[in-house]
């Protein structure tokens, strides 16, 4: 009888296989459309809400990623998320310190694709002339009712979704009757960024672009890289780097 860890770890790990299958096709479609962004000299922007955070976090600033990714910060960490209006004015504070400009790529990420803040981040990055990429599960997103008065979920904002292939909840393994555990969509979602930012790495590469990459501040060296990469960008960034 397998353990509780042994079984999510086969579950979760078929469930990341199918998350690849499933949004290949759609990274495919992303990649030169983000690549050719960031060729402009342009930014991507990140939001997440709540935990969702964690996974728009996970390409900000990152060793191996690119170094014109910056993301909308929530002081209050998704507390108030639901309170219409205050993701626009979240948005908006953002957009007159940093600049969302038209053309750019802005991944809004929200598990459940309901609540009203990442989705007035979205219709705000919409507005703007933005490309919005909504990273959510399908599941959720397609059948949890938002409380928006909008009355669109994530999905049906984007212009692009990425599936993260969770359940509604989130978690996927049964512990009693009543709770379950094993949440997937940070795991899922972190390596569907990664993907995205991966394939378009590899597009600025094929077609002769400058690769804003960013190195491990460990490696000697890489300091003065990071500082010369970023130049252009500082005033960009919503977490600058010295």
């Amino acid at each position: 009888m397998p353990t509780l860890a042994e079984s999510y770890y086969a579950t979760a790990s078929a469930l990341l296989s199918r998350a690849w299958t499933v949004n290949a096709p759609v990274i495919a479609q992303l990649a030169p459309l983000v690549g050719a962004s960031v060729a402009r000299g342009e930014v991507i922007h990140t939001f997440g809400s709540g935990h969702s955070e964690m996974v728009a976090r996970e390409i900000v600033g990152r060793a191996g990623g690119l170094v014109c990714v910056t993301s909308i910060q929530d002081p209050t960490a998704g507390f108030i998320e639901n309170l219409v209006g205050y993701g626009t004015a979240l948005v908006e504070r953002y957009d007159r310190q940093f600049g969302m400009n038209a053309g750019e790529v802005v991944i809004v990420v929200s598990n459940s694709g309901k609540n009203s803040s990442p989705l007035e981040v979205a219709l705000h990055a919409k507005k703007k002339g933005c490309l919005v990429v909504g990273l959510t599960s399908l599941a959720m997103s397609t059948t949890a009712k938002t409380v928006h008065p909008g009355g669109q979920n994530l999905h049906a904002i984007a212009d692009y979704t990425l599936d993260n292939g969770g359940v509604p909840g989130d978690t996927i393994m049964p512990l009693t009757p009543k709770i379950s555990t094993g949440p997937t969509s940070t795991f899922v979602g972190c390596s569907l960024l990664n993907w995205l930012l991966l394939s378009t790495m590899e597009w600025l590469q094929q077609n002769g672009h400058d690769l804003p990459v960013l190195r491990s501040q460990n490696i000697p060296g890489s300091i003065e890289h990071n500082r010369a990469v970023s130049a252009k960008y500082l005033q960009r960034l919503s977490r600058q780097m010295a």
